[in-house]
């Protein structure tokens, strides 16, 4: 067991820690409500008009971010790492996602090409400041501490999550309360999770210090190494084989998991037939266990080990799968969806720690963008792969939900070829 003060690097507080969390507690209002709950729902069902290609121009949207975020996601890192001024970028990343969310508020029927337009830039800037955020983990974690300082993250990221669904629900209860119709009232979710993400992510942006040092060498440099190093995130993987394999891992787990994030409220309401309050209601709840799920394997992790751990979150999103695809019932679905709360928190959690493991210092930022080129390409795969399964098969969601768990299989079988470095338990 290890006290609160030496989990951490010399000179880092509680207090800091602390601050560095409150970034995921911000963000996550993010994914909870305009990727997973509400505006995913309402983007198929009022700005697509339930069209039959509704569900796939809402996973194509999401594809074409992630695609963007793969281009731009190494530039930043590289700037990032070489400039030594991963909160200045942290900043403006996070500034261009709340107001391009906070925007989304006026869309509504008619306005599909400034909603997709709006859908991208949000999150592609969401995607770049997840990246920065993690890589001040290993700043401010002992090696050792690293998946019980990311489970804090996780953990206090999902009440965040709570907090803005919360607020939904209150803006959706009172619009009902008013008699308007949803394409009245559902937008302005938006505004109230933008809202929450900047506010939540101030005490991130000034109090977390900057511990990186910069490189000292001039933009022309910079911008030539930016080149170079967009093809590094490929030479560092042939340079570190054993994180090649947990990327290629990364890529196909994170594909089941970026399907759930982003179509789990259209499942519930096409198939499951749930109503957005009742919705709203299943996420919130959700949320809590997976805020648990992050909390408590964060410390089975650190006991357990990184491999271990990450096989059992990975199993337990295959037992959501399957369940999910055969629920005939509100009952058997609350329980699929929950399980899936702690897989998601404790799945994401162990990812994050386990990448602190392979980075060296000073490569921090670049290989916390190796991860993420193969978490966007699992946000890029699982999306367009369900969405292209219910276009051929006329809005078939449970064979979509059956393919998304073939990808967790997938991962699974992968990460038993993963040896990770010696300085850790596995």
């Amino acid at each position: 067991m290890y006290s609160g003060k030496n989990l951490l690097m010399p000179g880092v507080s509680k207090r800091e820690v602390l601050a560095w969390a409150s970034y995921d507690f911000a963000n996550s209002g993010y994914t909870t409500v305009i990727l997973t709950a509400v505006y995913n729902a309402f983007f198929v069902s009022v700005v697509a008009e339930n069209a039959v290609w509704a569900t796939f121009a809402w996973t194509l949207t999401i594809t074409l971010s992630n695609l963007l975020s793969i281009a731009v996601i190494p530039v930043i890192s590289a700037l990032a790492d070489a400039k030594a001024n991963k909160r200045f970028w942290l900043a403006v990343m996070t500034g261009i996602c709340c107001m391009s969310t906070a925007t989304l508020a006026y869309t509504g029927p008619g306005t599909l090409a400034s909603a997709v337009i709006l859908i991208i830039i949000s999150n592609t800037a969401f995607n770049a400041g997840v990246s920065l955020n993690s890589a001040f983990l290993s700043e401010l974690a002992k090696p050792e501490a690293f998946g019980k300082v990311s489970g804090w993250g996780w953990s206090f990221g999902y009440l965040g999550g709570i907090v803005s669904l919360a607020a939904c629900l209150l803006i959706v209860f009172e619009g009902q309360k008013a008699g308007l119709p949803a394409d009245v009232y559902v937008p302005y979710t938006a505004m109230s999770t933008a809202t929450i993400f900047f506010v939540m992510a101030l005490p991130m942006l000034l109090y977390v210090k900057e511990r990186s040092k910069p490189k000292n060498i001039s933009f022309e440099k910079t911008f030539k190494r930016i080149r170079k190093e967009s093809a590094d995130s490929f030479r560092l993987l042939k340079r570190y084989p054993e994180f090649l394999k947990f990327c290629a891992c990364g890529l196909f787990y994170q594909a089941g998991i970026a399907v759930v994030i982003t179509l789990s409220a259209v499942y519930a309401q096409l198939v499951m037939k749930f109503t957005t309050a009742q919705t709203i209601s299943l996420i919130l709840v959700v949320n809590i266990t997976a805020a648990i799920g992050a909390f408590v394997f964060g410390y089975v992790q650190d006991r357990l080990g990184h491999k271990k751990t990450l096989a059992l979150t990975i199993l337990l999103w295959i037992v959501m799968g399957v369940m999910a695809a055969f629920s005939q019932g509100p009952v058997t679905f609350w329980i699929a969806a929950n399980i899936a709360g702690v897989a998601m928190g404790s799945s994401q959690s162990a990812g994050r720690a386990v990448v602190a493991v392979f980075a060296p210092a000073g490569e921090l930022a670049q290989f916390y963008s190796a991860w993420n080129v193969a978490v966007w390409g699992a946000n890029v795969l699982g999306p367009i792969t369900y969405g292209t399964v219910t276009w051929l098969t006329s809005g078939d969601q449970r064979t979509a939900i059956l393919v998304t768990t073939l990808f967790f299989v997938i991962g699974l079988l992968i990460l038993r070829w993963v040896r990770l470095p010696s300085k850790t338990s596995c």
